[in-house]
């Protein structure tokens, strides 16, 4: 194998100018012989961080992969850029597996795909072939499925703890999109990974925006997003199959190429709809959490949850499937809370109450995030350990507009209706009360006290927002029982009596989800023949369309017109293998429009993406935090803000952020020298400047959360002044 400095074998087998997140540093690490951790987002490039290595390194690289339509479109991508790769699994008959065995004696394959129970079965005969072969790299890709604390732990996984016995001298690189601490240091002990080195990058989906949205009416709200991106492919998730069913059915009625996907189906009939998918001949699958892991297809635009993930890793790497080409795309949860009490009656883990316990603090946390009132983007980043500003622009919370709205009455209302019912009931019995609930649940007595059904004026899910808030600012008690009841307190009679104005801080939704926008100017016609042209070549390969070039690589070609073959190669994506092999049906198309049309190459104007590692953006500040930071200089301590706004403390002090990394606000002013200099001690220490929990295990019990994201933001401007 010829030998290629990294930065060439990068543009000479992927076609990539550059490096993305950490990859460069993770590639480096693996071909120096260490054993490594990588964490990077859906979408964000872990296949390369192996892919490389293996063909710069002499030997064999055996990538462990859950799913065989994975193995499949990674081969085929691999074989599309020249790439000596193989699968061996249970669609391949015994003599294209004896075929693929030969080749691999033989040194003619550089990565052989498997899954993780082929490696250790037949009484560890296939381990014993691998023994004999020059076996340079194991990949694990998922690998938070060997984590019982992980979202998807799959019990295959934990045969793969006896690979370091077997091949102790071989290094190990674990790659997952999605875990938290507790799962990342199990990935590390069941493994049994030598001083691994350990990468994670940012979290963010930058082109991604997040949207929560009430669950009435779910269907006809999918119908109206769908008219509008008619030509879009997508996925919608729901949690039974009875659903995806039932959901396809209908949207077939009303005119989608639709088609469910669930466990229950027969595997090729499964591996049918995929292939549909993959290809483009249909646009909408509706599916369990049985659909996606083994799906590469960059050009999801939108991913849709009409119920409610069960923990935050999940609706990350769900949504995370939507917009991997890089450009624009949305994710929607259509949110009801009841769709919590339904999960949290089935997430026990049988005989195992700790793991139970893990599963229903994960499923709380999942209803935190879509109940917050905040930027989505920024709650998601900081569960994953990862600092963010509060403000991102592309979710439901920063797209809308806030108003201060006077509610004393229907505070009155609310507290009156916890008086009267006795103190003795929870939220969303008090909500079904006042709007006069023909439930069965309700306790006929109380539907002759006055104030039943004064409340019917308002939509359930603004009663629930009307609740939280009140919570938020205790102006209502809540039980710290098994079964919480509202309570009042002295903050409550005063508002009964008419003694004290309450003001709540209300979102008024847009109307539109933001639409998506496609890249750079470009010639729309021109784009439309060279898909036309993939699509050919597609088919006649027997591959997904994407798997020759994608379209951001399309759209590259259509902007900036390259009429050479030098100038294909400065299009991202085109490697000189696909140069070679593809580019003259692309090179015909291009010349013959440029001709016809009387135009000139724009390549000169390509300058190469650069896409360096992960840091965080200096804060933007928008106009609410400027608010707080305008009530902090008039004298307020943030406890008084967060009263005097109607928000959580934890709200203001998030607000402060930018103006403590901008150097504007000192954070002695907001915790004392004593307690900042404590906590930058430990920062330095610990080298943690985005995760809290591992600081605040290490401090008193009177340090907050809080106290040390200021201390972080305080480093920050330290080191960047």
């Amino acid at each position: 194998m010829k030998q290629y400095p990294i930065h060439r074998a990068l543009k000479h087998f992927f076609g990539y100018d550059n490096f993305r997140l950490n990859q460069q540093p993770i590639i480096e690490a693996v071909l120096q012989g260490k054993d490594v951790m990588a964490i990077m987002p859906t979408g964000g490039g872990k296949s390369i961080c192996y892919q490389l290595p293996a063909v710069l390194l002499d030997g064999l690289t055996i990538v462990i992969s859950p799913l065989i339509a994975l193995m499949k479109d990674q081969v085929d991508a691999l074989q599309a850029n020249g790439i000596r790769a193989a699968f061996l699994n249970s669609t391949l008959s015994n003599t294209e597996q004896n075929h693929i065995i030969t080749a691999v004696r033989n040194g003619e394959i550089k990565l052989l795909y498997l899954a993780p129970e082929r490696l250790f079965a037949s009484g560890m005969q296939f381990v014993n072939f691998l023994s004999t072969l020059p076996c340079n790299l194991f990949a694990i890709d998922e690998a938070h499925c060997i984590s019982q604390w992980g979202h998807d732990f799959r019990p295959e996984y934990l045969g793969l703890a006896a690979l370091k016995q077997h091949f102790p001298t071989v290094p190990v690189i674990a790659l997952t999109a999605s875990a938290d601490n507790i799962t990342q240091k199990d990935i590390v002990d069941k493994l049994a990974l030598q001083q691994p080195q350990v990468f994670i990058s940012s979290f963010n989906r930058a082109n991604i925006s997040y949207y929560i949205q009430p669950k009435r009416k779910a269907f006809e709200q999918i119908i109206h997003y769908l008219d509008k991106h008619r030509n879009d492919s997508g996925i919608i998730y729901t949690l039974s199959r009875a659903s995806t069913e039932s959901i396809a059915a209908k949207l077939k009625e009303v005119g989608y190429e639709a088609a469910y996907y669930h466990a229950g189906m027969g595997s090729d009939e499964r591996a049918k709809v995929q292939e549909a998918f993959q290809k483009d001949n249909i646009k909408i699958i509706v599916a369990t959490i049985a659909f996606g892991m083994g799906i590469d297809k960059p050009n999801v635009r939108f991913v849709l949850h009409h119920d409610v993930p069960k923990n935050m890793e999940s609706y990350y790497q769900e949504t995370g499937r939507a917009g991997r080409d890089g450009l624009k795309s949305d994710a929607i949860l259509y949110y009801s809370s009841g769709d919590i009490g339904k999960l949290m009656r089935f997430i026990a883990v049988e005989g195992n109450a700790e793991q139970t316990n893990v599963m229903k603090k994960k499923l709380l946390q999942m209803k935190e995030f879509a109940e917050h009132d905040g930027c989505r983007r920024q709650y998601m980043l900081e569960y994953f350990g990862e600092r963010a500003p509060a403000y991102c622009g592309s979710c439901d919370y920063c797209l809308s507009n806030l108003e201060h709205r006077t509610a004393t009455v229907e505070a009155q209302k609310l507290l009156s209706a916890v008086t009267r019912t006795g103190e003795r009931y929870g939220a969303d019995y008090l909500i079904d009360f006042l709007r006069g609930s023909n439930s069965a649940k309700i306790i006929p007595e109380h539907k002759e006290i006055k104030t039943y059904g004064i409340g019917k004026d308002l939509k359930k899910d603004e009663w629930q927002v009307i609740v939280k808030q009140m919570l938020q600012q205790r102006l209502v008690d809540v039980e710290d029982a098994a079964f919480p009841a509202l309570k009042l307190n002295e903050t409550s009679r005063r508002i009964l009596r008419g003694e004290l104005e309450v003001t709540l801080v209300m979102k008024k939704p847009k109307e539109e989800t933001a639409s998506i926008s496609t890249a750079p100017q470009h010639h729309a016609d021109l784009l439309q023949e060279l898909k036309e042209v993939r699509r050919e070549i597609a088919e006649q390969e027997n591959v997904p369309a994407y798997i020759i070039v994608g379209d951001n690589t399309l759209l590259d070609m259509a902007t900036y017109l390259p009429l050479s073959f030098d100038g294909l190669r400065r299009i991202s994506g085109f490697g000189d293998y696909k140069v070679g092999k593809y580019g003259p049906a692309f090179m015909k198309v291009l010349q013959q429009y440029a001709a016809t049309n009387n135009l000139e190459t724009k390549i000169q104007l390509k300058v190469p993406k650069r896409e360096r590692a992960a840091k965080p953006n200096k804060p933007t500040v928008n106009s609410t935090q400027r608010a707080s930071f305008d009530l902090f200089k008039e004298g307020y301590d943030i406890a008084d803000i967060a009263a005097k706004r109607g928000m959580a403390v934890s709200t203001i002090e998030n607000h402060l952020m930018p103006f403590i990394t901008s150097g504007e606000l000192s954070a002695v002013k907001l915790i004392g020298k004593e307690k900042l200099d404590t906590i930058v001690a430990l920062i330095k220490q610990t080298g943690q400047t985005i995760a809290s929990k591992p600081i605040k295990d290490l401090l008193p019990e009177e340090y907050s959360y809080g106290d040390i994201r200021i201390a972080q933001a305080h480093y920050q401007w330290m080191k960047d002044a």
